[in-house]
């Protein structure tokens, strides 16, 4: 029977890169990983990111919809055409906004017996932990049935900080398994056993924020994309985007995550919608989104004066 993962987690909690280990280790050890990867704007700009790693008939795309109500049918569906294989696994990456609570209680109805019941591994910011504001409830119902709960950057955390988040983990789910990014053992997920922990309703419609998405056209200069993304609220708790700078031929993936950091990297090919900048959050609008583009170029063509 093939094993279901579900990896959840907050806006920039690291659940792509935990997705990414998981795929490599998996296939290095003679698995055959299925993906599915749910985004409310454009899940396609990160399928590419995994077509390194196995063939794209093996990754599918989610978008415009969220999988933890809404978009759940077109999830079952997803799941259930996945061709039969040997040694098959399929992960899929719920979006950062999940009720990861509802997600579990709907996806197990309806799936063909060939497949296992499925499993939940969250991924925690252990930086940045229970201090969203007004989110910290839907982070806290992001880890209440998970099975699994992978802690990421870790880096210049103190023991202090590390014991306190650890606390709270115990008290919201004290039937999870705790571990670092680090120590993930793929050959281990598939037997991990259904959560029996007893979760905390969260009223659904936290769950649930804007997003947005608009056309991006090429920028002069990485300075752009900071200033790009510096334009945008912190309300807009994500932001993401593919285009290309200057006259470089290669694609730039870039991504602003809740606590303001920017990471810039190559894109693998070229994005199948086109170009864009995408956001979630309080205050993502089409306006907005167009207007900082506008004000990100006139700025970079008075630098080139």
């Amino acid at each position: 029977m093939e094993a279901i993962i579900a990896v959840v987690g907050f806006l920039g909690a690291g659940k792509t890169t935990l997705l990414k280990q998981l795929a490599t280790s998996y296939t290095d050890q003679g698995w055959n990983p299925f993906i599915i990867l749910n985004d409310y704007e454009n899940a396609h700009l990160d399928v590419q990111q995994f077509l390194d790693q196995i063939g794209p008939k093996w990754v599918r795309a989610l978008s415009g919809s969220c999988i933890c109500c809404s978009g759940i049918h077109e999830l079952r569906e997803f799941v259930n055409n996945i061709p039969e294989r040997a040694n098959g696994v399929t992960l899929i990456e719920a979006n950062g906004t999940s009720d990861s609570c509802s997600l579990m209680g709907f996806l197990g109805v309806g799936l063909h017996d060939r497949f296992l019941p499925p499993i939940q591994v969250s991924v925690v910011d252990i930086k940045n932990w229970q201090q969203r504001g007004m989110h910290n409830e839907l982070e806290a119902n992001q880890i209440q049935v998970s099975s699994l709960i992978v802690l990421t950057h870790l880096e210049n955390v103190s023991a202090e900080r590390r014991a306190v988040v650890m606390k709270d983990i115990q008290r919201l789910n004290p039937l999870a398994e705790v571990i670092t990014a680090d120590e993930v053992d793929v050959s281990l997920l598939p037997k991990l056993l259904p959560s029996k922990n007893e979760a905390e309703k969260l009223d659904h419609l936290k769950a649930h924020w804007a997003s947005c998405s608009a056309d991006l056209p090429n920028l002069p200069d990485r300075e752009s994309i900071l200033r790009l993304c510096n334009r945008l609220p912190m309300s807009i708790l994500r932001v993401k985007g593919c285009t290309q700078i200057g006259d470089e031929e290669q694609f730039t993936y870039f991504e602003r995550t809740p606590d303001g950091r920017v990471y810039v990297r190559p894109y693998n090919g070229i994005p199948v919608t086109g170009p864009k900048l995408l956001t979630v959050g309080p205050g993502s609008e089409l306006s907005l989104l167009e207007k900082a583009i506008q004000s990100s170029l006139a700025e970079a063509a008075l630098r080139v004066q």
